[in-house]
């Protein structure tokens, strides 16, 4: 049951933790405060008649043991205001003529529902009060058989002991609260970083897919064009097209059998080798195939690299080579693949003297180039060649490997 807080009384986030909603107390917890409130009043009974002057002031008795005991009920939804017309009650029992009666204990309880609900300090103004009304009440009757100093002492150091154990209870409700709140938050950020790798090895497998059918099904289309031009006149090229053709196909379906392991584990050939440097000389030979002048160069010292940048650098000579063959136009004469090992980093560079993409954009081909190379730490550009044509440039770190 959630409390309602009172305007000017600063409330300590969790303080209301209940116990659980499936425990037998945590579904019947007025129970347990209605036999309080009865035992405690049934007990209070037969003692008023001792401080009853008369039938008026026994009435009046009964009902201050009314108003002390009944608004106790009422303690989770208004704390603060049950302690307050407790102490009124203990006021008007004073002026009775009756100092403490049994019924009083009450004030102890509020005490305690006060001090698990607000911070130290709103509960300790009513623990205070609570031992003002105590001196008030006793004081008077220390030399009249009544209380001793040492029984006066003993119920102040008990009213605060119930108040330090309630402000206990408290602080360790809001610890346990703290607990369950830092427990969900964690929990929403395992949620989060999970979805976020999802979609991150959502579009990790998009860009792997677009440049297998991109690069394919374009070649694919140039060398089916060539062997219907040259069946009839040249029937052995087109033969070998054709051938080309099925390679082709053949390697597209390896690759996205590949692709699909990462969805289903027991899909053959899912633990197939990723393509890398060794397969650059397939792929220039498989655009050579469609009479796309490509030559390969390699310089410097070559060493192994993380197999994640060898697959940055294929694929990004295979979407390269794409764009070459969709953009560059009939005037194309040559295509530069240059592979240059340094210190610390590799350089790819496929340049052309075609014309090029139309937009800067380049469709989302170049936007995967851009984001496999930036996953490794590296950088691309692409544009305009200075020689004319167009030009893509990866450099990564040949340290680096991103999982």
């Amino acid at each position: 049951m959630k409390v309602p807080v009172p305007a000017r009384v600063a409330l300590v986030p969790g303080a209301f933790a209940a116990p659980g909603p499936g425990s037998w107390l945590g579904t019947r917890a007025w129970l347990l405060d209605l036999l309080v409130v009865v035992g405690v009043f049934l007990y209070n009974l037969p003692i008023i008649p001792i401080y009853a002057i008369d039938v008026v002031a026994g009435v009046g008795l009964v009902g201050v043991s009314v108003v002390l005991c009944g608004p106790y009920l009422l303690r989770r939804r208004y704390p603060l205001g049950v302690l307050g017309v407790m102490l009124l009650a203990a006021c008007v029992q004073l002026a009775l003529g009756a100092p403490i009666l049994a019924a009083d204990a009450m004030l102890l309880f509020a005490v305690y529902n006060v001090a698990t609900r607000y911070l130290w300090w709103a509960s300790l103004v009513g623990a205070v009060a609570t031992v003002a009304w105590l001196l008030v009440a006793v004081i008077p009757h220390l030399g009249a058989d009544f209380l001793d100093v040492g029984q006066l002492g003993v119920l102040i150091v008990v009213t605060f002991w119930v108040w330090t154990w309630g402000t206990l209870v408290r602080i360790r409700r809001q610890y346990i609260a703290g607990l369950h709140d830092r427990a969900d938050q964690a929990e929403r950020e395992r949620e989060t970083n999970a979805r976020i790798a999802v979609a991150d090895e959502r579009a990790r497998i998009a860009r792997e897919i677009h440049d297998i059918v991109s690069h394919s099904l374009s070649v694919v289309v140039v060398m089916s064009d060539g062997a219907a031009t040259k069946v009839d006149s040249e029937p052995d090229r087109a033969k070998a097209a054709m051938l080309g053709v099925r390679d082709t196909g053949r390697t597209a379906l390896a690759e996205m059998r590949r692709m699909l392991g990462v969805l289903r584990d027991d899909e053959p050939g899912s633990h197939a080798p990723q393509p890398g440097f060794l397969q650059l000389d397939a792929l220039v030979e498989q655009s050579r195939a469609i009479d796309m002048p490509v030559d390969l160069t390699v310089s410097g010292e070559a060493a192994p690299l993380p197999q994640g940048v060898e697959l940055t650098v294929y694929r990004v000579v295979q979407e390269a080579l794409t764009n070459v063959r969709k953009h560059a136009g009939p005037d194309l004469t040559r295509v530069n693949v240059r592979l240059t090992y340094r210190p610390g980093e590799v350089e790819v560079r496929v340049s052309d003297d075609g014309r090029g993409p139309t937009n800067d954009a380049g469709g989302h081909g170049l936007i995967g180039m851009r984001e496999r190379v930036a996953a490794h730490e590296g950088t691309l550009t692409a544009g305009p060649g200075a020689g004319g044509g167009f030009e893509v440039v990866a450099v990564l770190p040949r340290e680096v490997e991103v999982a």
